[in-house]
């Protein structure tokens, strides 16, 4: 029987909308999620048709409360790791395809990592992001501790590590954590939006500049800029290519079909 806590729903030609489904657990995350979401997770990246996901959580309370402590409690922590995508099965799973994390409501421990893992994020009005472990002993091993960091200016990052406590979608956005603000009624339809726009862009140029700009903070000047050259040289070859040239001089919308 097919699994219901991770639910996949294709949305238009191109865009994917994966949804965390145990709105009565917060969405905590739970044996069975993990193995779910790396399955939904493995399922975006091989199907050529699906060019963006939108991670999402149902309910209104959560978009991820983090691990699910009673499984933590019982002695099933491992459980909520995959051995390719540790924690959920999805914040260390390789995946070229671009991910846009769509939260609300509480944003805390494994499901601020899940948020950290994705390439950005937008947010509901109201919403909260915290590291809470350390108040029950535990740490932020999935990311948290030095995705965090990265994401926000180094003394709040410490700050909100330290003392477990958590920023509003104001701060977030102020501080980069988010890229913008929607009204809870709205999130939904506003991430499927933006990662339509994205469509409307080569996929393939999509993919290899986010695979190097995901990179920009751990390699060098040197590094990045060999790599932007063999990119180049390898799109030169492609369909797409020779198709934005052609659309641009015919005056029309390019048809991009991905090779």
């Amino acid at each position: 029987m097919m699994s219901n806590v991770v639910q996949l729903t294709r949305v238009g030609p191109h865009v994917a909308v994966v949804t965390l489904n145990r709105p009565e657990a917060c969405n905590a995350i739970d044996g069975e999620m993990a193995r779910e979401l790396e399955r939904m997770a493995d399922e975006v990246e091989q199907d050529a048709s699906l060019w963006v996901a939108v991670l999402m959580g149902a309910g209104d309370r959560a978009f991820c409360a983090g691990a699910d402590l009673k499984a933590v409690a019982s002695g099933h922590v491992a459980e909520l790791s995959t051995a390719r995508g540790g924690f959920a099965g999805f914040v260390r799973l390789p995946r070229r395809k671009l991910w846009i994390a769509a939260v609300h409501g509480a944003v805390l421990a494994g499901g601020l990592e899940l948020l950290l893992a994705c390439d950005f994020a937008v947010a509901s009005s109201g919403s909260r992001f915290g590291l809470p472990e350390v108040k029950r002993g535990l740490v932020a091993s999935e990311g948290g501790l030095f995705r965090l960091p990265r994401a926000l200016p180094r003394g709040l990052a410490l700050r909100m590590v330290a003392t477990g406590a958590s920023i509003d979608s104001e701060v977030a956005l102020e501080h980069g954590l988010i890229t913008e603000i929607v009204a809870p009624d709205m999130l939904r339809r506003y991430a499927v939006a933006l990662a339509s726009e994205i469509c409307q862009n080569a996929p393939l140029a999509v993919r290899e500049s986010l695979a190097i700009a995901r990179d920009a903070l751990t390699q060098t000047d040197a590094q990045l800029e060999t790599r932007c050259r063999d990119v180049l040289h390898r799109l030169a070859s492609t369909a797409d290519f020779r198709e934005g040239s052609l659309a641009f001089v015919e005056r029309r919308a390019p048809q991009w079909i991905g090779a």
